[in-house]
């Protein structure tokens, strides 16, 4: 029920929606529901990070790279590196966060 609470959430936001939807000991899986347009502001991750897109495209944006994710596709989120998300259009994401055994 997660993704429906974030696709739901996000009809009256400004700004995307992230929902936990699972955790682990050394692992998180975090839904990200985007409306066209919408940013993710600038952050940086120092926990391995992987973004997969099901639905919709995103623009992932550094200083280093600037890259188009389509639906199911996949990125390794560089460590420490200060980036954006922006929807290209409405789109549902999962990020990956946590480390490797």
């Amino acid at each position: 029920m997660i993704i429906k609470e974030a696709i739901a959430e996000l009809e009256n936001k400004d700004n995307p929606v992230a929902k936990l939807m699972h955790t682990g000991v050394a692992f998180k899986v975090i839904i990200l529901a985007f409306k066209k347009g919408m940013v993710l502001r600038e952050h940086k991750t120092s926990v391995p990070t992987k973004l997969t897109v099901l639905t919709g495209n995103v623009k992932y944006s550094s200083e280093n790279i600037i890259r188009t994710i389509d639906t199911f596709e996949e990125m390794e989120i560089p460590l420490e590196e200060m980036h954006t998300i922006e929807a290209i259009e409405d789109s549902l994401c999962l990020l990956i966060q946590g480390y490797r055994n």
